[in-house]
């Protein structure tokens, strides 16, 4: 039988999700979490990579289990009390057996955390000390709207058949008078993506480049022309859809 677990992780000491190697990642303790607690082997498919230091809520991944999931309150306590304290699982559901985490989502959500004045308290939020013109930002947040060729915008090197993305919401809001919060939904995301068009942002909201810029960056199709990547503890992913409906077991 097919599942989906939905999870939350703190990613600040994780190289990401996806399974490595030699560095730790949130798929490799969660699989080993949800083994031990299940009794036998558990191999996770998650719903796409986020970058280290990224974290995440209401992350999905499917798994195969003979087993049905008896008890899923009581299995959900013991996975929890073998995870560590900034990973989380929320609840299971049955899918059909043909189901994907990665390839039946149909939008993913992140958000990206600002602060303009120091704020000791602010772990997951960037201080930004220039200037912040977040009118200026969002015109050039909506140039990203649509479907662009989002190649300025990605990791160099990166192995992805087509940097194609559809955008459907970017936009900047205010928490308060210095806490701000960016968000953008996607039918899909580059790696790296997210920072480096929260980098170019920035620099509209400085004056350093314009909104009318944008489109420009866009069609040249070149990272070097965009701007500075941000760091990766500021953002998470925030929300994943599915053209179905989740059957969460109770």
């Amino acid at each position: 039988m097919r599942f989906f677990v939905s999870v939350s992780y703190n990613g600040e000491r994780y190289s990401g999700w996806q399974r490595q190697a030699n560095a730790l990642t949130v798929q490799e303790i969660l699989e080993d979490a949800m083994s031990k607690a299940l009794g036998t082997r558990i191999e996770l498919t998650g719903a796409g990579r986020t970058d280290a230091g990224v974290s995440a809520s209401g992350y999905i991944a499917h798994f195969d289990c003979e087993n049905d999931l008896k008890e899923p309150g009581r299995l959900l306590y013991k996975i929890n009390a073998i995870l560590p304290s900034d990973i989380v699982a929320h609840f299971f559901a049955t899918v059909a057996p043909e189901a994907h985490a990665r390839f039946d989502a149909t939008s993913r959500s992140y958000c990206y955390k600002v602060n303009t004045e120091k704020d000791p308290f602010a772990w997951h939020s960037y201080y930004w000390r220039f200037p912040f013109d977040m009118e200026a930002m969002n015109r050039a947040a909506a140039v990203l709207l649509g479907t662009h060729d989002f190649s300025s915008f990605e990791k160099v090197g990166a192995d992805n058949k087509t940097s194609v993305c559809t955008v459907t919401r970017a936009q900047w809001s205010a928490e308060d008078e210095s806490h701000f919060r960016f968000d953008i939904t996607a039918d899909r995301f580059l790696r790296n993506m997210v920072r480096a068009i929260v980098g170019t942002l920035l620099d509209v909201g400085r004056g350093k480049i314009f909104a009318d810029d944008i489109a420009g960056l866009l069609e040249k199709k070149d990272r070097s022309a965009a701007g500075q990547s941000v760091p990766g503890e500021p953002l998470s992913l925030c929300g994943i859809t599915y053209p179905y409906e989740l059957k969460i077991i109770n």
